[in-house]
């Protein structure tokens, strides 16, 4: 079994902690824009008039803001305006808040530099609160089911088009789903999600099947990484790809890569597992279950490479594919599923 890439795995929900915070965040920005509006009131002229054009500038932000924040974004350039737009709303109404503000500050007794630092206080926080409040709702847009982000992506180099795509990826699905397929459905010419530029898969459709593969070995995704290896033409890469394949038992992928490899002419193409091999626990090479052995011992990777006559290297490989066939994580969580498979007593 081969286990899931971390790459691959669904993050946290963290949408019920979002919203809370943008209720947070909100009750802030409706508390300065009140101490905003009750300064301008009180430092405008009084009559009704004045009063309400003194008053307008915070609300017109807040209703700014909360227009902003509620309407999804398709684009990501649209989410830059959106928050340039907000920024330039909220200093507007901070310019025009700040004086009106400070000859409060200045009637009620503030004297020196506090009538003149007081509404800074004031105007940064709806400032600050302002900008929070729109990036969050987009946030919460991107994580709520339905709602998604869709700039395209680069077409990838090497895709052919897909005349029977859909008009649209679907908004929903897990985010492996989402990150694989936009790619390929923006390559279609139909509108696609938008993924990460740098996630590997976003680059093995472009074409940079290197960068992927590793990519996915940093991650410790073997079977993606010979995926990735497979998509390039050298044979030197599709022979490391079938090494990992055939260390996995990934059968069906691995006679795709021995196809490719007979269409490139290679002479001398590894077999892949015998069925001894496929009668073993976990579908462990005779060699992998050695080396299982003496990793159940409590030997390191140093002392089984000297007691075998091998490089380290060679032993790290098969503690890696040893662990990926087990579904194990660690060198004890292998030991323990040795006992269980009956390979050490």
């Amino acid at each position: 079994m081969v286990a899931v890439c971390p790459l691959l795995k669904e993050p946290p929900v963290l949408l019920p902690q979002l919203r809370r915070v943008r209720w947070a965040v909100r009750a802030t920005l409706v508390l300065g824009v009140a101490a905003s509006v009750v300064a301008n009131v009180l430092h405008a002229l009084d009559n009704p008039i004045s009063q309400a054009i003194a008053a307008w500038p915070p609300l017109a932000l807040l209703l700014t803001v909360e227009l902003i924040s509620r309407v999804p974004v398709h684009r990501r350039s649209l989410a830059f305006c959106r928050l340039f737009a907000t920024a330039t709303i909220a200093g507007i109404a901070a310019w025009v808040s700040y004086w009106h503000m400070a000859g409060v500050a200045a009637r009620y007794g503030e004297t020196g530099a506090s009538p003149y630092l007081l509404p800074l206080s004031v105007d940064g926080l709806i400032v600050v609160a302002s900008i929070c409040l729109v990036e969050l709702g987009g946030r919460i847009a991107v994580l709520e089911p339905g709602r998604m982000s869709t700039e395209p992506v680069a077409p990838p180099v090497s895709a052919a088009p897909v005349s029977a795509a859909p008009d649209a990826a679907p908004a929903h699905g897990s985010t492996r789903n989402r990150v694989e397929l936009a790619p390929w459905v923006d390559a279609a010419g139909r509108a696609a999600l938008a993924p990460p530029p740098d996630h590997p898969y976003v680059l093995l459709a472009d074409g940079r099947w290197a960068e992927a593969a590793a990519r996915w070995a940093a991650a410790g995704c073997p079977y993606e990484q010979a995926v990735a290896l497979a998509a390039g033409p050298e044979p030197d890469d599709l022979l490391t790809a079938l090494a990992i394949l055939d260390g996995l038992g990934a059968e069906p992928m691995a006679r795709r890569v021995r196809a490719r490899l007979r269409e490139l002419g290679v002479a001398r193409i590894p077999r892949g597992p015998q069925d001894r091999t496929r009668s073993n626990p976990g579908g462990l090479t005779d060699r992998q279950l050695e080396i299982l052995r003496l990793v159940a011992g409590g030997l390191t990777n140093a002392e089984i490479a000297a007691r075998l006559v091998v490089s380290v290297r060679t032993v790290d490989n098969h503690v890696a594919a040893i662990l990926e066939k087990l579904g194990t994580r660690t060198r004890r969580e292998a030991a323990a599923a040795a006992a269980e498979l009956g390979v050490v007593s």
